[in-house]
């Protein structure tokens, strides 16, 4: 997979962040929905995390109908994800798009490693308060989709498709259908 942009190993400029994605933000069309500036950086491992999934105070997402993704520390585990390159300008539309504001994550900021070795430092979010749930069948299939998309490790796309998806059989938001429909999602 190509790097765009993230080579000098900062990929950081002034107009310009990282953002490690580990959940449904993992696939291209998802990220995009609210962040047209997001560009694939890389994929890297954040080291002594362990992902899990769950309700903000226990209450299931009305979006997702079933945990949600995050992350918490776990020494000797870890999370693999993509790095997207953002422009500052969509700063507030993914914090929107993450429930800071409502106090369901909080901006952490994390070091990831690149396949190549490589530190980069990147915006995350971490569930606060929040119940373990697994997720919908629709939730995990958008975060294993995003993970085969960009090419995350075999065994750790092995380790996504394992989790137990909760048993929702309606439907998620509209425009989530819709990416669900396309199945065979575009590689980058």
């Amino acid at each position: 997979m190509a790097d765009s942009g993230c080579d000098d190993g900062s990929g950081q400029g002034e107009d310009t962040f990282l953002y490690f994605a580990y959940g449904s933000n993992l696939l291209t069309e998802r990220i995009h929905l609210r962040n047209p500036s997001a560009t694939f950086c890389c994929v890297a491992r954040l080291q002594d995390f362990k992902l899990d999934f769950g309700n903000f105070q226990g209450k299931t997402s009305q979006r997702w109908h079933g945990g949600i993704a995050t992350i918490f520390q776990s020494p000797g585990d870890e999370v693999w994800g993509v790095v997207w390159k953002m422009n500052k300008s969509n700063l507030s539309s993914l914090d929107e798009q993450e429930g800071v504001e409502s106090g369901i994550y909080v901006v952490i900021e994390v070091k990831v490693s690149t396949q190549e070795g490589k530190e980069l430092t990147c915006r995350s979010y971490l569930m606060t308060n929040y119940e373990s749930a697994p997720p919908s069948p629709q939730y995990k299939k958008v975060v294993c989709m995003g993970a085969k998309q960009n090419g995350l490790p075999l065994e750790y796309q092995e380790k996504l498709n394992a989790i137990e998806a909760n048993d929702y059989k309606g439907k998620v938001s509209e425009e989530i259908e819709d990416m669900l429909q396309k199945e065979g999602t575009k590689p980058q």
